[in-house]
């Protein structure tokens, strides 16, 4: 029987020693990345990681340099590693075809580049609708931009998880056991995978920081409210009212007060799941009244500023309630 493991994590540093011990176990490691030019190549040792990553976007530099450096030891240990997601390849291939002067008319609509673009499409014009309502318009508005984007994002995640599913079942089942390695707001991908793997396939989901997130504050995961609301979105299209309000208003504050660079573990093993874990226990103390009466304050703050606000605002609720 072939095992495979889908193993939720983040792209943050502190994460990696615990995914290097797990990925020991396997005999095949997928990432969740589209193949890279000179992937095979840095991973031999013939193309020096640096150079590997000079021309790509790195959102987590520290994260992408030292997982180079264990996949190159995985794969001289004999593990087989591979990439896989088919939904930014196409973006990829979308963009390359523009860039070659193609245009949305010209992208045939029975292509299976087509949903790609439509999703991306949706999705990223709900982010910049977002970006644009959160400098000046009502607080009523900006929630209301939040729970647009989240519902678009939503439909988009849906879509990235039943392509990355019907690549992976074909190829997974091959081996003995692999590691899937998924971000934590894939959590479609396991009914996906679940539908799409043939018999004889064990699959298992492993939350990777799970027992961290147990020993900081007592929970198997950790999502902000932006995260909780699509979600939400994922398994429930049409989800509204006061609750969809009060996630969309939280994010906002959430969003403002967590911590954006890239953190190395240092007196802290964990300085990201902390700072998210201390962002999540502070938001979830507001109301929509607060963070209507919040967001104006810290709306143009920088992270340090917004943190110090929402603190001192939350330690005058609660003095006045012990008063």
């Amino acid at each position: 029987m072939s095992q495979i493991s889908l193993v939720y994590s983040t792209h943050r540093p502190e994460t990696l020693a615990k995914a290097s011990r797990l990925m020991e176990r396997f005999d095949a490691i997928i990432l969740e990345e589209p193949k890279t030019p000179g992937f095979t190549e840095m991973l031999s040792g013939d193309l020096p990681v640096d150079d590997y990553l000079l021309d790509q976007d790195l959102e987590y530099p520290d994260f992408s340099r030292e997982s180079c450096l264990l996949l190159q030891r995985l794969h001289r240990s004999g593990k087989t590693i591979l990439q896989v997601e088919p939904f930014l390849e196409k973006l990829l291939q979308i963009h390359e075809f523009f860039a070659d002067g193609g245009s949305p008319t010209l992208l045939d609509r029975h292509s299976p580049l087509y949903p790609v673009y439509e999703a991306e499409k949706a999705a990223t014009g709900s982010l910049l609708r977002f970006y644009r309502t959160a400098v000046t318009a009502s607080f009523e508005a900006t929630v209301e931009s939040v729970k647009a984007f989240a519902r678009d994002d939503a439909k988009r995640f849906i879509l990235r998880d039943r392509l990355r599913a019907e690549a992976l079942a074909p190829v997974a089942g091959t081996f003995a056991s692999t590691y899937i390695e998924a971000g934590v707001m894939h959590v479609h991908l396991w009914n996906e995978l679940r539908r799409n793997l043939s018999e004889g396939v064990r699959l298992e989901q492993i939350q990777l920081m799970e027992s961290e997130n147990r020993s900081i504050w007592g929970r198997r995961h950790t999502f902000g409210p932006g995260d909780l609301l699509t979600m939400l979105y994922i398994y429930h299209p049409g989800f509204s009212g006061p609750k969809a309000d009060l996630l969309a208003a939280r994010s906002l504050i959430y969003n403002k007060i967590l911590e954006k660079e890239e953190m190395a573990p240092s007196a802290d093993p964990y300085p990201h799941l902390r700072n998210e874990t201390e962002s999540i226990q502070a938001v979830s103390k507001l109301s929509l009244t607060d963070c209507r009466k919040l967001y104006p304050r810290i709306r143009l703050a920088g992270t340090i500023d917004a943190r110090t606000t929402v603190h001192h605002y939350l330690s005058e609720v609660e003095g006045d309630l012990i008063r």
